[in-house]
């Protein structure tokens, strides 16, 4: 719909015309003139087309003045209204993407899929879920770095997060989690927000970094940093061999005492992913414990319509000078 920021100065519309009415009129000159009595009919044919000519200036300002009021009252186009929720919480997610997440112990689709690819779907509409939070993505391996920094564009973190691989970090089978959680509280520990969520996903134990996981737990915790530890990985699986089927445990290097730690130091809590189903019931579960916002706000784009109606008015004014001048 179409608004007007100063309605009041439509007000103006019939200024020419008070002024017209107020102001006297110009008593025309009278000059001498030889009367030619065979020319009267040509002379009345001439005044009616002369008449009619300087009706068109006259009209043509009239619309121009109407242009350039309505511009001057700056009127503006409202968009359709656009939610928006602000619960005042930054989250990040931190997301192993060494090599051992590329282990194919998940299923999607009926479908044998490795933890990063689960980890993805899942994660991906957790994140398009958290109306109202900003929020953040850490890759890890061997070392950590922030692929996204908080924002409100959820779309923007869901698309990174899906273009994440194995190794995006480095091409050394290690994982640095102390990093990641310290790299975490450098993001947040300047940010405004009332609330500062972690959630670390991951299949091993740190084996690389330069802090260690429970100093870094440490430092979450002095700038209250809340880590939700989630450790992924089945508990067993059948490997096929030339020596016949194996049942095998593929998490044998998660350190679940450690994640434990880190959620216990900073109010946090752990939550073991065995499978697809499981990752996403902790999602869910999560989303009870770190509500997104209910009170939802709404606001409306403006753009601004003024221009054209100046422009036209400018161009009409230009036209009516030109005429002017050519008469003169």
């Amino acid at each position: 719909m179409i608004h007007f920021e100063w309605p009041w100065l439509l007000l103006a519309l019939p200024l020419p015309l008070l002024v017209r009415w107020l102001l006297p009129a110009q008593t025309p000159v009278e000059q001498a003139a030889l009367k030619v009595p065979f020319l009267d009919d040509l002379g009345t044919a001439e005044t009616t087309k002369v008449s009619s000519d300087k009706q068109w200036p006259l009209i043509l300002a009239s619309i121009a003045w109407v242009l350039l009021v309505v511009a001057t009252s700056r009127p503006q186009w409202l968009g359709e209204p656009i939610e928006q929720a602000i619960s005042g919480r930054d989250l990040m997610l931190a997301v192993d993407v060494s090599g051992s997440m590329q282990q194919e112990d998940f299923v999607i689709n009926k479908r044998q899929v490795d933890r990063l690819t689960a980890t993805k779907q899942v994660a991906t509409q957790f994140i398009e879920r958290r109306s109202g939070d900003r929020v953040g993505l850490i890759l890890f391996g061997t070392t950590a770095y922030v692929q996204t920094p908080l924002t409100f564009d959820h779309k923007t973190v869901a698309t990174l997060l899906d273009e994440a691989f194995i190794g995006i970090t480095d091409d050394k089978p290690a994982t640095s989690i102390g990093d990641a959680i310290g790299l975490a509280v450098k993001r947040m520990e300047d940010q405004q927000a009332n609330t500062h969520v972690l959630i670390l996903l991951t299949d091993g134990a740190n084996t690389a970094g330069e802090i260690s996981p429970l100093q870094a737990a440490d430092l979450a915790a002095s700038h209250q940093l809340k880590i939700y530890t989630i450790g992924i990985g089945a508990d067993e699986m059948i490997v096929r061999s030339l020596f016949g089927a194996q049942r095998v445990n593929p998490s044998l290097d998660l350190d679940e005492k450690t994640l434990t730690a880190i959620a216990d130091k900073t109010g946090g809590q752990y939550f073991r992913a065995r499978n697809t189903e499981e990752l996403e019931k902790i999602y869910t579960l999560l989303d009870q414990l770190e509500p997104v916002e209910k009170d939802k706000q709404y606001f409306r784009p403006l753009s601004e319509l003024y221009p054209w109606p100046l422009g036209l008015a400018l161009f009409i004014a230009a036209i009516v000078s030109i005429r002017r001048l050519r008469w003169s």
